[in-house]
């Protein structure tokens, strides 16, 4: 009986820790593609529901080619077992005047069972917002 407690304790940690290397690495694919300034390899990560309920226009993308991401700095991250999130801190060029400032901005996961991954449920970041 203790033999067979233990495995399954160990398999719900293997299973754990999983899921926290898949959000791991859906997150570094997630900030790669914004610091490299891959806004459709990012939004290709945001939860389908999410892309079918308010798809990006081809202006909308074009928005993003008018910056330059300078920095990617996680503040702070709150993992869960189903949802999680990060506060991020994104440092931002605009391409036409130069100027720099810095957007934070917080990232919201979810864990699809059924696919076995990680999504992203809030969207792109708006580097517009109170502009």
């Amino acid at each position: 009986m203790t033999l067979a407690l233990a495995t399954l304790l160990l398999a719900g940690c293997a299973t754990g820790g999983k899921k926290t290397s898949e959000l791991e690495r859906m997150q570094y694919m997630y900030s790669a593609a914004i610091r490299w300034g891959d806004f459709e390899g990012a939004w290709n990560l945001v939860d389908p529901e999410i892309r079918e309920a308010r798809p990006m226009s081809a202006l909308e993308f074009q928005r993003y080619e008018q910056i330059q991401v300078s920095g990617y700095r996680e503040l702070a991250s709150q993992p869960g077992e189903a949802t999680a999130a990060r506060e991020i801190q994104i440092g931002v060029i605009n391409r036409h005047t130069m100027a720099e400032r810095t957007v934070r901005y917080t990232e919201q996961w979810r864990y699809d069972a059924e696919a076995a991954r990680w999504w992203l449920t809030g969207g792109l970041p708006d580097f517009w917002a109170g502009e």
